[in-house]
This record gives structure tokens, C-alpha cells and sequence, in this order.
């Protein structure tokens, strides 16, 4: 068994089978006609049931073969130009080489003596992150596992700055289209129930500012501390992007934390024509990326950034096996000092190869691509009866839904849309996500394929209009 080590007397193993497993994984990126075969969890589950996994192969071919019946064959290919669903991206080919590279060296990431070079580099990167933010020369960060685990630790600095430790009194501000981590993140803070207070959008899905000056006038008034006012550059249902400038107003004169989260909105750092959007968020206490959004980086590479480094203390625990504090008189740099984790992948290689291979502007031009092509999209929605869209696109997502014009039923039409994106989904043509608007069952594409056309929105639009067509057709003829 000490062949399938990875050392320096199986360096040709390695060679022979990782070479296999490209090949097997290009041969399918260069064949694959749909993103997903539409396969059941039914008829797939059988198949991984039936294996045994205390009788190995053996064989690296073998394994291969299998691994083709119970994943390559039926996987979800988000480089197909219809997966239009999830913020999952097509990923670039220097960013594949770094992970092929991080998994085979196997740094981690905590301490110094284990990584080394990989500490420097994951370093540059915080600090060329926050140099694009404009946070400042104090500012610092650390590589996480996404977005969650950024804005959790985000609003642990935030808890741990606030004027009182009575955590009753805690109050987190959020826009009511913000990402659920808000949620989750003050629950296993310890905050109570309402500690989250949920700020209206306006018709573009932004933050009304209005409101949250008169909730944070309101807190104050009744004793409560907001701890925290998080604003979305990006919200995961419709790409909208808060008035940050507004809020960073209000933040300074209530003395509250400002956390962005941009893991989608992130892109725009390296736009080359959109970077005004997310204007403001220079001001902002911590900041949430996800290079593996809009930096088409594979899972996972993320970061949180803070305006000063000082308050990363609040995550800092020294243990004499690992990171003795006499380490920190002595320079020497461990990265857990900073983390929530422990054991960490080197994620941050992947963004450092496509820096030097792509550069940032290279990034950019995909983004802003994907950015121009949403608002193609939008055009078209909104010129064609049969949709009804939600709002103008600020990134790249785009909410809509069916309305025919000969049904009338709200309860009929949410019906219609669900039965569309399920029946698209079990064909595999195309992949579309879903949401509910006021209470409504909408559909949704979010777009980060810079190869998917305007010319794949219309057919995808047309298969979804002829897959609701079907259902209301047959539902009169059940009714009748």
C-alpha cells in the first residue's frame, strides 16, 4: 500500500494517474452537450448503494471507469452556457493548475512551519485585496472556506467591538434580501431571536437608507446597541447592491460596524467598466469576498478583510503545540492567529496563478462581460409579454417569471413556473434557479459564463414559456 504514497519513489504514479484523471475530466468538458443528463435521485442512488467500500479496485483505471458511472457522467456542469442556476462559475485554467499543485504539496495554511511561502503569498493577496477595497494600510484579512464563514467571523469582530457585553441588548441591521449567514452567523453568536433587524429594500432591492437611519434612531431610544449594519454589494436572489456611501454616512454617525458582504459583488474589483457600483465600500469595517463567485475560482476561495488589523485579535488563541505566543515577539507569521479554522487549505495559490497568469484586468473583462450580457437579458425580458421581470439588473442576475396572458390565477401561474423549472431540469437542456418575490414563485438566471449568449437566453426563455405552456394546457384539460 505505501505505492499509492505520494513521495519521491512514486513520482511517476503520480504522473501516470492524475495525467488519466485530466484526461478523463477533458475528454468530458469537451463533449458534454447539456449541463446536467437530468437523472433522478432515484436512479442514481442505486448505483452508489451497490459499491462496497471495503472491496477496493486496486486499479487507478478501474476506479476511473466507475467514478464515470456514479459522477462524471450525471455531474452538474457549470461551464455549460446553460447552467444559468446557482452563483457557480465556470472556473479558469490557471486557477485549476494552482489546486492541482495546493492538493498534491498539501500545505496547511495555520502556522508558519507548515507552510511557509504559501503564508507570504496568501498574505500578498489580503493585502492586494484590500489595497482594490481601499481599506488602508492597517488593514489585514485572512483566506476562509466562503462567504458564510467570512461573514460569521466579520460579525464576531463586530460583537466583540460593541460597547456592552449584555448580548440581549445586540442588534445586527440587515436588508430583508440579504444572505441567510446573517441569520445563522448571530445564532451561533449567541444573540437572541431578534437580534437580526430586517431593513426594507426599494423597488430596486437596495437598502432604503431611510429606514435604517430611523431604526438605528429607534435602537438608541430604546437601549438596544446595534453591533452591526451589514450591506449587501450583490444579493444572491437579485445582484443588488446597497447604497453604500448612504450607509457608511450613517454607520460613522451612529458609531456602528460596517460589514460588507460583497461575495458576489466582489468582481467589481477588478471591473474595468463597472467599479463605480460598489463605490463606498472603502469605508466599511470588514468585507466579505468570494473569488470563487465573480473571480472564477474553483470551491472554495474566500476571504474576509478588515480595516484594522487590530480587531483579527478577537480570533486569536495561542496554543504551546501549535502557535505559542512567544511566536508573535518573535515575527514569525502564523496565519491561524488570524482564522477561525485551523488545519487550511492553500485556496489562496489558486487567485495567486491567475493573477500572474491573467492578471486582474483579465479577470475584470470576464466579469464585466457577464455584467453586459445580464443587462442584454434584462432588454429582452422586458420586451417580451410573456415574462414579467423583477428589477434592472446591478450585476449579472436576472428574476423573472411566466405570465400568460389567458391565466389570470396568481396560485395557477406559481404553479406553471415551478412545473417549468423542474420539467427544464429532469430534460437537463438548461439549469435555472428559483425564488419567491411577495410571496410569488419566480425563476431566476444567474449569469457567470461569459460564453453563454444572449442567443442561450432566448432558447432557455422559450423551453421554460413551452414547458408552462404545457402544464396550463394540460391542466384545463384535467378541469374540463
Amino acid at each position: 500500500m505505501r505505492s499509492h504514497l505520494l513521495n519521491d519513489t512514486t513520482a511517476e504514479h503520480y504522473r501516470r494517474s492524475v495525467t488519466e484523471g485530466v484526461e478523463r475530466v477533458a475528454a468530458k468538458l469537451a463533449t458534454t452537450a447539456r449541463p446536467f443528463t437530468g437523472i433522478t435521485v432515484d436512479a442514481l442512488a442505486p448505483a452508489i448503494e451497490r459499491i462496497d467500500l471495503d472491496r477496493p479496485l486496486h486499479d487507478t483505471t478501474a476506479a476511473l471507469d466507475e467514478l464515470e458511472d456514479v459522477y462524471l457522467r450525471d455531474a452538474i456542469y457549470f461551464h455549460h452556457p446553460r447552467y444559468l442556476a446557482h452563483l457557480n462559475c465556470p472556473v479558469v485554467i490557471p486557477a485549476v493548475l494552482g489546486e492541482a499543485v495546493l492538493s498534491a504539496v498539501n500545505s496547511s495554511l495555520d502556522t508558519w512551519d507548515q507552510s511557509a511561502g504559501g503564508t507570504l503569498i496568501e498574505r500578498k493577496l489580503i493585502d492586494w485585496t484590500a489595497a482594490r477595497i481601499g481599506l488602508g494600510d492597517a488593514a489585514d484579512g485572512v483566506f476562509t472556506s466562503g462567504g458564510t464563514q467570512s461573514n460569521l467571523q466579520a460579525l464576531l469582530l463586530a460583537r466583540e467591538e460593541a460597547k456592552t457585553r449584555d448580548l440581549a441588548t445586540l442588534r445586527v441591521l440587515t436588508s430583508e434580501v440579504s444572505h441567510f449567514s446573517v441569520q445563522k452567523s448571530a445564532k451561533l453568536l449567541g444573540l437572541g431571536p431578534d437580534a437580526v433587524v430586517s431593513i426594507p429594500v426599494d423597488h430596486d432591492k437596495r437598502m432604503q437608507t431611510v429606514a435604517l437611519a430611523r431604526e438605528l434612531a429607534r435602537c438608541a431610544e430604546d437601549g438596544q446597541v446595534p453591533m452591526a449594519v451589514v450591506a449587501t454589494a450583490g444579493s444572491t436572489d437579485f445582484g443588488s447592491i446597497d447604497p453604500l456611501p448612504e450607509i457608511a454616512e450613517l454607520c460613522a454617525q451612529y458609531g456602528v460596524w460596517m460589514h460588507v458582504d460583497a461575495a458576489y459583488g466582489c468582481g467589481l474589483l477588478a471591473s474595468l467598466k463597472h467599479r463605480d457600483r460598489i463605490d463606498g465600500i472603502e469605508h466599511a469595517d470588514s468585507v466579505t469576498v468570494d473569488y470563487h463567485k465573480s473571480f472564477f475560482q474553483p470551491v472554495s476561495s474566500s476571504a474576509v478583510l478588515v480595516r484594522d488589523a487590530a480587531t483579527l485579535r478577537h480570533a486569536t488563541y495561542h496554543a504551546e503545540y501549535l502557535n505559542p505566543r512567544r511566536m508573535v515577539t518573535e515575527r514569525i507569521p502564523n496565519q491561524v492567529d488570524k482564522s477561525l479554522q485551523t488545519t487550511r487549505r492553500f485556496d489562496a495559490l489558486k487567485l495567486w496563478m491567475t493573477l500572474r497568469v491573467m492578471g486582474a484586468d483579465g479577470i475584470g473583462r470576464l466579469f464585466d462581460e457577464v455584467c453586459d450580457l445580464a443587462q442584454g437579458g434584462w432588454q429582452l425580458l422586458a420586451a417580451d409579454p410573456r415574462f414579467d421581470v423583477v428589477v434592472e439588473p446591478s450585476l449579472s442576475t436576472l428574476v423573472f417569471r411566466y405570465v400568460p396572458a389567458a391565466v389570470t390565477d396568481p396560485a395557477s401561474i406559481d404553479r406553471a413556473n415551478l412545473y417549468a423549472r423542474k420539467a427544464l431540469f429532469a430534460s437537463g437542456d438548461a439549469v435555472v434557479a428559483g425564488t419567491k418575490v411577495a410571496g410569488r414563485h419566480y425563476l431566476k438566471f444567474t449569469l457567470l459564463n461569459p460564453e453563454t449568449t444572449t442567443a442561450d437566453i432566448t432558447a432557455v426563455l422559450d423551453l421554460i414559456a413551452g414547458h408552462a405552456e404545457q402544464y396550463l394546457g394540460e391542466s384545463l384539460e384535467r378541469a374540463s
